[in-house]
């Protein structure tokens, strides 16, 4: 799995990657093997302006072909990212599992 990270008007310093890369890990770790690649993006949508101002977009690229994207906003970058990461693993299970199933359905029907 390669992790890509980005910051678009935002600044990542090294606690903030390594806790992207943690919490990464820890949603995705067990589906490891299948997925290619995965890109966290976090954008300060407002600027210096305040509010819930930061966007986290986490894509996660399966292998062989397919993806989910998760997005959210916050203030927090640290919550932000660990909030999105665990939606990321549940939406990247639920993808699997349907293919799985699909991919069942389809053998037994041939």
């Amino acid at each position: 799995m390669r992790l890509e990270m980005h910051g678009l008007k935002y600044e990542l310093d090294d606690p903030l990657k390594d806790h992207i890369e943690r919490r990464l890990r820890s949603a995705l770790g067990r589906l490891e093997g299948r997925i290619d690649r995965v890109t966290v993006t976090l954008t300060d949508v407002n600027g210096p302006r305040g509010g819930p101002d930061k966007r986290c977009r986490i894509a996660v690229s399966l292998a062989p072909r397919g993806g989910v994207i998760v997005t959210g906003v916050g203030s927090d970058p640290f919550a932000l990212v660990s909030r999105a990461a665990s939606r990321a693993g549940r939406a990247t299970r639920r993808a699997l599992d349907r293919r799985r199933r699909t991919s069942a359905r389809t053998v037994c029907l041939s």
